[in-house]
Parts: structure tokens; C-alpha cells; sequence
């Protein structure tokens, strides 16, 4: 769901200054306490991160907003890197996130189903990423469920459509404000049931992406159905999850978002990383604008190889890391292999 004109100058985004903050303060949304039994040696972990952070931001170039934070050995979540984290910025498919976290919530209250159906006609596909514009021939059921998965998974936008048709633009920009979010919402157009992906900060994607995993922002049941989409090894590999085995990639629920505008090509990712328990650890919400390679959405671009520099930085951190008396609440089974292509 691209729209190819300058967005920033309606809501006011200037060119302020970067500023990479690295404290012990846990973002100003939380206001939870992670597990305590988690054991995350940070000190030194915590400055690998900043200093691979750095170094690959300014190898990669451009103009980049993150916050990523992980949780310390006394159970609390200390922000690693805030680089301009508060910057309202396009979120482009990353904040395919926010969309599903409003489906599941209406899903919650009993006004939506998993199950529900909906016909997938020609009128409503729509290319650029995903899978249903590769049939060539349509007239489909799909359920929620379905769409669900192929927007998380494979970035599918004619899902986003589907998603409008059962949650309206304003109605999602209405529960992501009732979940306290500020500036995370989707820009409205003339049709009610569609919508451009809109806008979001590092911190509000952070925070999204704690509570998601830490089953406050929506039901357990919900929560799971969501992680366990994020945290398929068939997702996207080529950033955060690209040097690391299947067993490594299924600790690691993310969301990859890529596009353009007048300032430069754009390359964003944000999620979450679990230690060895099941349990929530690292978070990372990485913006990157005003690129160079516009037309480049692969592995090489130099901000997707940065992605995977820090990826590998980051899950080092964590991989060694055990809650065991949180496996119950937050466990994910691995993945395992079968027979067959």
C-alpha cells in the first residue's frame, strides 16, 4: 500500500537531530515488570549492541529512529538504544503490526471471528508484496485467520484490504488510541474500509511489541495466534534473522517494512527476541530513511545488511538466557523439520 508523495510535511516531520541515549530507564510507556527469575548478563551485552548499532547506522547511511531494549538481570527492561525514538515516521508494512493488533482485539470482544469468511474477488487485489495477486484467478473464501497470516508472514497488502473490510480505518485508529497509543494509526481515505498504513515512533512500536508478548495488549489466546505468525522460520529472513539457524529464527518474532518517498528509500524492522525459556527478552524497533538503492529490497541493501549485523549482535546476547519458571506462560514449541520440500 504505497503512496508515492511526500507525507512527512503533514505531520510535521523535520529534520531533527539524532540523539542515541543509552540509560537504564525502561521506556515511558511500560510500566510492567518482566519476569525476575530472567537471567541477562547486559553490561557488556548491552554495549555491543549500542556501539554495533552505531557502527552500522553509519555504515548503512541515511536517517535512522530506534529504540531497542532488553531485560537485565534484575528482571527489569533497560532501554539499550533511543536514537530519536519518539520521531513520528511512515511505519510502511511494519505497521501491518498495529493492524493485526486491532483485528485480534475486535476478535476479543466477541464482535469478529477466526473463522469468519470472506470472499477474496479480483476488484480487492492488490500487488507489490504478498501472495494473492499470484493466483491471476480469484473468487476465494478466505478466513480471518487466513489473511491474518499472509499480512504477518509474507507482508501480503491485499490482507490489509481485507483487514479494512472487517475493521474500518477509524475503528482501528479508535482501539490503538484506547490501547494508549499516541501516534501509531492509519491514514483514512475516501472509502471507509481502506486505508494508507500511516504512521508510528520506535518507542510505540516497542511498546506494541512488549505487551503483545507479554499477553497485556490482547488475550493470551490472541497474543499466541499472532507470535506464533512472527515467529515462523518461512517469514523473512534477509535482516534481523538472516545469519541465524531455523531453531534460532523461531526465538525471533518480527516484522519487516519497506518503501519510498521524495527523501529516499526506506527500510524499517521491529520485533522481538525470546531467551531460551520461551520468555520475552529483546526488543527492536529499527526506522531507517532517506536511503540510497530505492528500487533494492533485498539482502544486499546496505540498511537490510546492517539489520542483520545487529540481528546476530543481538540474539548473542540472549541466546544463553533461561526463564525457566515463565516456560508455562510464554513457551513456543521449536521448530521441527518434517519430511518433504
Amino acid at each position: 500500500m504505497t503512496k508515492n508523495v511526500t507525507r512527512r510535511a503533514a505531520i510535521g516531520m523535520g529534520a531533527a537531530a539524532a540523539a542515541l541515549a543509552a540509560t537504564g530507564e525502561a521506556a515511558a510507556a511500560e510500566g510492567r515488570t518482566p519476569p525476575a527469575a530472567t537471567q541477562v548478563r547486559t553490561g557488556g551485552c548491552a554495549e555491543a549492541i549500542r556501539r554495533t548499532y552505531l557502527e552500522q547506522k553509519a555504515k548503512a547511511g541515511g536517517v535512522w529512529h530506534a529504540h531497542i531494549a532488553m531485560v537485565d538481570g534484575a528482571g527489569a527492561l533497560e532501554t539499550v538504544v533511543a536514537d530519536d525514538a519518539d520521531r513520528v515516521t511512515h511505519g510502511y508494512s511494519v505497521q501491518k503490526l498495529a493492524v493485526a493488533v486491532a483485528v485480534m482485539d475486535k476478535i476479543d470482544r466477541g464482535q469478529l471471528r477466526l473463522d469468519q469468511r470472506l470472499d477474496l474477488n479480483a476488484d480487492i487485489i492488490l500487488g507489490g508484496t504478498g501472495i494473492y495477486f499470484l493466483q491471476t484467478v480469484w473468487g476465494d473464501e478466505v478466513t480471518v485467520a487466513n489473511f491474518l497470516t499472509a499480512m504477518l508472514l509474507v507482508s501480503d497488502n491485499t490482507a490489509v484490504r481485507m483487514c479494512g473490510r472487517v475493521v474500518p480505518a477509524l475503528e482501528i485508529n479508535d482501539i490503538l488510541a484506547a490501547k494508549g497509543f499516541t501516534h501509531t494509526r492509519v491514514e483514512p481515505v475516501a472509502n471507509p474500509n481502506r486505508f494508507y498504513l500511516g504512521v508510528t515512533t520506535p518507542r510505540e512500536t516497542h511498546d506494541l511489541l512488549w505487551r503483545l508478548a507479554n499477553k497485556t495488549i490482547l488475550t493470551p489466546r490472541s497474543a499466541n495466534f499472532l507470535l506464533g505468525i512472527l515467529r515462523w522460520i518461512n517469514g523473512y529472513h534477509d535482516g534481523i534473522r538472516r545469519t541465524m539457524s531455523s531453531a534460532e529464527r523461531s526465538r525471533v518474532a518480527t516484522k519487516y517494512g519497506a518503501d519510498f518517498d521524495d527523501l529516499g528509500a526506506a527500510r524499517h524492522e521491529a520485533g522481538i527476541m525470546f531467551d531460551a525459556a520461551g520468555a520475552p527478552t529483546l526488543t527492536y524497533a529499527l526506522f531507517a530513511d532517506s536511503l540510497g538503492h530505492l528500487d533494492n529490497y533485498g539482502s544486499t541493501h546496505p540498511a537490510v545488511q546492517a539489520h542483520a549485523v545487529l540481528g546476530r549482535t543481538m540474539f548473542d546476547a540472549i541466546a544463553t538466557t533461561t526463564n525457566r519458571t515463565t516456560r508455562s506462560r510464554h513457551h513456543v514449541a521449536p521448530f521441527r523439520p518434517v519430511d518433504g520440500g
